[in-house]
């Protein structure tokens, strides 16, 4: 018996000494390739990046995978409770694996073998960590043994809070959601602090499977978890029973969150951004990077300039008739459910898509489309309304602008077509509306650091992405004649400067141009003040001729309006090709008194870290940083910047356009409680209506024209459309501001001269202007004109203005002051 024993005692050692052998060797390959979890020291996972207005509002967010990173010290005990009782409520205890929790899924596992129940597990947080940074998530013998030993070796290298932290932080809870706070920002739009009871036990029960309780198909299953989470949250003591039973009753309560741009009217403005950051610091640094980035978006301001440019937009459009309905659907049965699958303009929020069910002589009744979310889907609803005939009066004209080609409703449109409407005080009317074909681009910028505040890209970001403000080329017309008019005065003319208006021709090429006035005619003799109120394209051409094309060319690089331009004659009625940004920016440069500026879209951003990686404002502020004040000077910001226009130029042409304003051709159309200058633009075939202009602290500029460029009819100028579009916007800017003044700069001359001869003015004398004169410069003594008189009949009134003026034009004079 004793040699029997000892014989299997024997086989015994030997086997399990063969099997431990075994186990050696296999666990040693296994280790052999395990990978390296100090890389858990140097965590860095992809990130959310971003965008905030200028006043810190969250303007956009990008990412492949939505996540903030926390510091375990910013996420709330409760949050930590909640993932703790879900997964693993012994993570504070066990040294990596909890063998408690394991023999008890085994003897779950054997109790349902056979059942076609899915096996339990018992992974630890810290398993779950080895898996998710350093394993794949093969259900292999092979990738557990791995997971139990790297958690083993984690926990050694790991504090507790270290590993619980990068497990909330790395965890995917569905909807492209990773980490909680990215979570609680997609589900319920909140911050970690700022979740309930039931908010929390829902995040903690989606990692075990987000698509098995997923907030709006599976709403059944997400309650029954969320629950169960609740109360092993109440077991553990984290909750007490009556907070748990109350926490139970609420509602799922989720409210996805929306991608891309979050706060109102900023599409334009945030895709910008967002290019530029690709542009920057490529696609990886937008989507993975966690950047901060500060924008220089006024909310207040873009919201004002998203108004000005739609109303104008659609008063135009308007007047040129009904351009048809959107779709047509039947109506017989249940209209709800079709048009709720019609998509609208998401970003133009004050309209409705409706259905017209019914019309007569009076108007239409209409069916408005859904609204209404319950669990994130449209429930069918039958609101109607009606449209009154006085409330859609414009759309009987047609798409051609052709006057009352419909005399009624009936003539407009029928049951079943699907229209736009915008609600109307009076509760239950409403007002046909149409997305307008023209569109259009307005930039803001603050002059004196070149801040984008506001950028509107078109009607809508939602009927149309492109960028009309930054990425149209559109002709600025005679927009750019004040930058013809800036070169010439920095080379020796005045305001008071006195060029021919009359026909020229231009051979070049064996071909002979002859560019006309707008609407024809000519004024004779003008002083260069006159020829850019009046906007008088043949004075600007003799200008140009008089000074030099390349000059005029150096200039208008030099402002950034393009990069080459060719110098021929006609580029100086702007027939070149240009953004409404460039313009906006080179505006700029004459409001701020001739210095060069560097528009910018981007205050600045910071990487994952709060680093800074990127500022605009680039000048030094020396002894800023002063430890105490033994009465020093104030520190002074150093103002670096290429001094680009003589500030004296600047303030000659800036008085200039405010003539513009005041007697030219936006008279009228600006009404301000403070200066402004600015220009109108037209082009030809009036495809392009512009006006740039400012006040001392702000610069704006606009355009309207088709996409595809095309007449906007007649009489369709930068003064009549655009300008009233740039009051609007200024009227809403400026609110509150206190009024500025134009700076006239040291050691100018003021001096009144005669309007039409540019000469002195004697005391008394009538239509006498004040005008700024350059040091060593002044009126004429003698009446001088730029182009050749032989030819010119005066007006009776220039001979009338000046014995000296009856003089040099009966000789045939010809020359310049």
């Amino acid at each position: 018996m004793i040699r029997l024993i000892g014989y299997f005692f024997g086989i015994g050692a030997f086997l399990l000494l063969g099997t431990a052998a075994a186990v050696a060797i296999y666990l040693g390959a296994i280790t052999k390739d395990l990978p390296d979890y100090e890389v858990l020291a140097n965590y860095a996972p992809p990130v959310t990046t971003r965008f905030h207005a200028g006043n810190g509002a969250l303007m956009a967010e990008y990412a492949r995978e939505r996540r903030l990173y926390l510091p375990i010290q910013a996420i709330p005990d409760r949050v930590k409770a909640a993932f703790i009782s879900a997964e693993d409520k012994n993570f504070y205890q066990h040294p990596g694996i909890d063998v408690t929790g394991l023999a008890r899924a085994i003897a779950v596992n054997l109790q349902n073998f056979g059942s076609g129940r899915r096996p339990v597990g018992a992974s630890t947080i810290t398993q779950q960590v080895a898996k998710n940074f350093l394993l794949s998530s093969d259900q292999t013998l092979d990738r557990k043994i791995k997971e139990a030993i790297l958690s083993f070796r984690i926990e050694q290298a790991y504090s507790k809070d270290r590993i619980l932290e990068l497990y909330l932080n790395e965890i995917f809870f569905g909807l492209n959601s990773y980490g909680i706070a990215g979570a609680a920002l997609t589900y319920f739009d909140k911050s970690v602090t700022e979740l309930t009871i039931a908010e929390t036990a829902y995040l903690a029960a989606l990692p075990k499977g987000p698509a098995n309780y997923h907030p709006f198909r599976k709403v059944e299953a997400a309650i029954e978890r969320r629950n169960w989470v609740i109360d092993r949250m109440v077991e553990n003591g984290y909750v007490t029973k009556a907070d748990g039973e109350e926490a139970k009753q609420q509602p799922l309560g989720v409210k996805p969150r929306r991608g891309g741009a979050h706060l109102f009217a900023s599409d334009f403005f945030a895709e910008e951004v967002r290019r530029q950051i690709i542009q920057k610091y490529g696609d990886k640094a937008l989507y993975e990077g966690g950047l901060s980035v500060r924008t220089s978006l006024d909310p207040r301001l873009q919201i004002a300039a998203r108004k000005a440019l739609q109303d104008g937009l659609l008063s135009y459009d308007e007047r040129r008739g009904f351009h048809g309905p959107v779709k047509t659907i039947e109506i017989g049965g249940d209209w709800g459910e079709p048009l709720s699958k019609i998509p609208m303009l998401s970003d133009v929020p004050e309209w409705k898509l409706a259905v017209v069910l019914s019309v007569d002589s009076e108007g239409a009744e209409i069916g408005i489309q859904p609204d209404k979310e319950v669990s994130g889907k449209i429930v069918p609803e039958r609101v109607t309304g009606r449209i009154a005939a006085k409330n859609m009066q414009w759309a009987h004209r047609s798409a051609g602008g052709k006057r009352k080609s419909a005399k009624s409703p009936e003539e407009v449109f029928g049951p079943g077509d699907v229209v736009y409407v915008e609600p109307l005080e009076e509760a239950g009317e409403y007002r046909l509306r149409q997305p307008p074909k023209v569109q259009g681009g307005l930039v803001a910028m603050d002059p004196h650091t070149g801040r984008v505040l506001a950028m509107v890209g078109g009607f809508s970001y939602g009927q149309s992405e492109f960028n009309r403000a930054t990425q149209a080329m559109r002709q600025p017309g005679s927009a750019f004649k004040p930058f013809v008019y800036a070169a010439a005065l920095d080379n020796g003319y005045t305001p008071a400067s006195v060029i021919l208006d009359a026909p020229i021709e231009i051979v070049a090429g064996g071909q002979v141009w002859r560019p006309e006035n707008y609407g024809g005619g000519s004024a004779g003799p003008s002083t260069l003040r006159l020829g850019i109120e009046k906007s008088r394209n043949l004075m600007t051409v003799r200008l140009a001729n008089d000074l030099g094309m390349n000059i005029v060319a150096e200039y208008a690089e030099r402002f950034g309006i393009y990069d080459k331009m060719a110098p021929l004659l006609a580029m100086s009625l702007g027939s070149g090709e240009t953004t409404v940004l460039r313009l906006v920016s080179a505006y700029a440069v004459i409001a701020n008194g001739g210095k060069q500026i560097k528009p910018s879209l981007i205050d600045r951003i910071q990487d994952r870290y709060g680093k800074t990686i990127f500022r605009h404002e680039d000048r030094a502020c020396e002894n800023c940083n002063a430890d105490d004040w033994e009465a020093q000077e104030e520190p002074v910001l150093i103002d670096n910047r290429e001094q680009v226009l003589d500030p004296m130029t600047s303030y000659q042409i800036t008085s200039m356009m405010e003539g513009v304003v005041a007697r030219g051709t936006a008279a009228g159309k600006i009404k301000l409680d403070r200066p402004v200058a600015g220009k109108t633009g037209t082009t030809n075939d009036e495809k392009d209506a512009w006006f740039v202009g400012y006040t001392p602290d702000l610069v704006a500029g606009l355009y309207l024209g088709f996409d595809d460029p095309a007449p906007l009819g007649r009489g369709a100028t930068g003064g009549g459309l655009s300008a009233p579009i740039f009051n609007a916007f200024m009227q809403k800017a400026v609110e509150g501001t206190r009024p500025g003044k134009f700076v006239v700069p040291e050691g100018m001359s003021l001096i009144p001269v005669n309007r039409k001869t540019g000469m002195a003015a004697v005391e008394g004398e009538p239509d006498t202007i004040i005008e700024a004169f350059k040091p060593g410069t002044g009126p004429a003594d003698t009446f001088s004109v730029i182009g050749d008189l032989d030819e010119y009949a005066p007006p009776e009134e220039i001979l009338r203005a000046s014995p000296q003026a009856n003089q040099a034009v009966t000789s045939g004079s010809n020359g310049l002051f």
